[in-house]
């Protein structure tokens, strides 16, 4: 009877002191938290970014989904759209979760709200695809980086295809910090067009009407070619309500816009040679990594990558490749250092984080709007890339 209980003990012992041995042996998983708008307006940006993040995760680690022997562990959040509910979210990751560093948000007005929770936490977060200029501008600090396009990027390239001697333009935008900055970049980017006209609706608009009224207004007696340039993001969208109204027959004037998601773009077969530019479509960019990110997306969900699919894939993309400079330790200040001017692979080509405010700088895509009976959107075809080197986008964060 002693001599079983003893072993009893012995083995209970043995078993005790293994198990520390066990998981000190072990790696501590590397914890990202994922944040976006998956309910409200931006719900379709959100799942994109999601996929697209994971899709990039298993591609950067070729399906290991760890780095140096950390297991990547993927913690996603509902902003629902909401600067409290982000900034809530964000502290709670940092301070109970102990993530590691967070990515998102969708929306500019709720990545603002994060940008000083980072900063506070002393934790990155890395910005995508939320696009207002003050993320990497006035509102900036160190912690904070963005794969995602910032508007100068968004108006510097869509003045290349747009900014002519004689055209004269009126701007239709969200009616948020990604409206207003959006347009103040393309104001600041216009050189040679002349500026009529700014409207800013609220995001879920449902009806245009009085809106696109005002721009009709200033812009039909102008003389020149006249162009109403749409920033919008969320749904509804007012690309329908713009090809009801048949402004081009009545008016002369034009739509130009830049990207969108797939089902935005079906409103754009109505506006064939349309130009603009834009940050990705999946029949554009040829390199290794978007042609592995078309080949699975299809495999999996039977439809193509989308806008912000790819944008999630970049940001996985970096945070591999930082990690794999630090050997997987994610210690803030060594995640930085890696940071600051490393390039990396994208599946719309090679990125660099600036290392004076953390953007990433990369080039963009001028198109011309085929109407393809193949495809129900109206196919942005490419009339040639603008490189990043000729954006020349500024730096805006005083630093």
């Amino acid at each position: 009877m002693f001599r079983r209980h003893w072993l009893a003990l012995a083995a209970f012992a043995t078993t005790a002191i293994a198990a520390p041995i066990a998981m000190a042996q072990g790696k501590p998983d590397i914890k990202i938290a994922l944040i976006a708008s998956k309910t409200g307006p931006l719900e379709a940006y959100a799942k994109q970014t999601i996929v697209g993040f994971n899709l990039g995760l298993e591609y950067a680690t070729n399906g290991t989904m760890a780095v140096n022997g950390r297991k990547i562990v993927v913690i996603e959040k509902d902003d629902q759209g909401k600067p409290d509910v982000g900034k809530s979210l964000l502290a709670a990751a940092y301070a109970d979760e102990k993530v590691d560093l967070a990515v998102g948000p969708t929306a500019s007005p709720v990545a603002l709200a994060m940008l000083p929770v980072a900063e506070e936490y002393k934790k990155i977060l890395l910005v995508e695809p939320a696009v207002a200029d003050s993320i990497t501008g006035d509102k900036w600090n160190r912690y904070i980086f963005r794969t995602g396009r910032n508007s100068s990027q968004d108006a510097a390239a869509n003045a290349a295809a747009l900014d002519q001697p004689g055209n004269v333009i009126a701007f239709l935008a969200n009616d948020n910090a990604f409206g207003r900055d959006g347009v103040k970049a393309a104001k600041e980017f216009t050189k040679k067009a002349k500026v009529v006209h700014e409207e800013y609706l609220p995001a879920g608009t449902t009806d245009f009407t009085a809106g696109l009224q005002r721009i009709i207004d200033k812009l039909k007696d102008q003389p020149g070619r006249k162009f109403i340039s749409v920033g919008w993001a969320g749904s509804p969208t007012p690309f329908p309500k713009i090809a009801d109204l048949d402004l081009k027959r009545r008016f002369g004037i034009e739509l130009a816009t830049g990207g969108n998601i797939l089902p935005a773009m079906v409103a754009y077969k109505q506006f064939e040679g349309m130009e603009g530019a834009l940050y990705y479509y999946f029949g554009i960019p040829k390199n290794k990594a978007n042609e592995w990110l078309v080949a699975n997306h299809y495999s999996k969900f039977k439809q193509p990558p989308d806008f912000f699919t790819a944008g999630g894939m970049s940001a996985a993309m970096a945070v591999v490749e930082a990690l794999k400079k630090t050997n997987g330790d994610t210690n803030t200040d060594k995640m930085i250092t890696a940071m600051e001017g490393m390039s990396f692979e994208t599946p719309k080509g090679r990125m660099t984080f600036r290392k004076e405010d953390h953007q990433a700088m990369q080039d963009m895509f001028h198109f011309k709007i085929k109407n393809d009976p193949a495809f129900p959107w109206g196919v942005p075809e490419l009339v040639r890339v603008i490189k990043a080197e000729e954006l020349n986008i500024p730096i805006r964060n005083k630093r």
